[in-house]
């Protein structure tokens, strides 16, 4: 039996074509790359951990948190610094002129100005003193979020605690993460089942990004995650009656 030989010509360019265009059609992963860390949530929220700072973070929402103004002077470091730089100072002018104090429970929401930074919007939401802070005061601006995300119809939110950028190492950076995850989950369960019942306006929240420095992420996720698993089983325990009860004939 004779061999048979391909006698067509090797054609070096028509392969180095074809791995080209596999390269262009093959997924990219930038080296660049922020790391993440998603977990499903209750009622089809997916939160994330993200080795990202708030004003590189593409978002319908950016939500951080300020502690109260100190007439001797607030603090500003790395991640808070970089935000209140690339505002042209907003923040600090705000607060300077005690136009937003950031007592505990006050909010203020603007609009970046154009080619500042990366989210659409911005909401600041005060947690008071720094002495008297505690995880009760991220609990209220995570339930505060949420029910303000759903108003302002923002399906992709990101929050940034900031307490460390501002001088505060009072509280874990992943326990503070994990409060206000725990209570934004359950703060928009209620909102879902107010809206199923007809009683407010639909607006869906697709995914909630916690946004976390290198030193700390690890520790966000682990609280993170466990913040979920708890939102996750007290939505399922709670009452599934209607809230507003049918008035009786008389």
């Amino acid at each position: 039996m004779k061999s048979v030989v391909d006698s067509r010509p090797y054609r070096p360019a028509l392969t180095i074509a074809c791995l080209y265009l596999f390269a262009l059609l093959a997924p990219v992963v930038r080296a660049d790359a922020p790391v993440a860390k998603v977990i499903d949530g209750p009622d089809g929220v997916r939160v994330s951990v993200k080795m990202i700072g708030p004003v590189l973070q593409t978002t319908d929402l950016q939500i951080i948190c300020v502690l109260k103004h100190d007439p001797a002077g607030d603090k500003y470091v790395e991640a808070m610094q970089d935000f209140n730089n690339k505002l042209g100072s907003l923040l600090s002018s705000l607060r300077d002129r005690g136009e937003f104090i950031g007592e505990a429970g006050e909010t203020l929401l603007f609009t970046p100005p154009a080619n500042s930074i990366a989210p659409k919007q911005v909401l600041l939401i005060g947690v008071g003193d720094e002495p008297a802070l505690t995880l009760d005061s991220l609990r209220l601006a995570g339930r505060i979020a949420a029910r303000e995300a759903v108003r302002l119809n923002a399906a992709h939110v990101s929050f940034a605690p900031a307490l460390r950028d501002q001088g505060s190492s009072r509280i874990g950076v992943g326990e503070g993460d994990g409060a206000v995850v725990e209570q934004f989950l359950l703060a928009y369960d209620t909102e879902t089942r107010l809206q199923a019942q007809g009683i407010a306006p639909r607006a869906a929240i697709a995914d909630l990004t916690i946004e976390a420095g290198p030193k700390f992420f690890d520790g966000a996720i682990e609280k993170v995650t466990a913040a979920v698993a708890s939102a996750a089983n007290q939505a399922k325990r709670r009452d599934s009656a209607p809230y507003r009860v049918a008035a009786t004939a008389k």
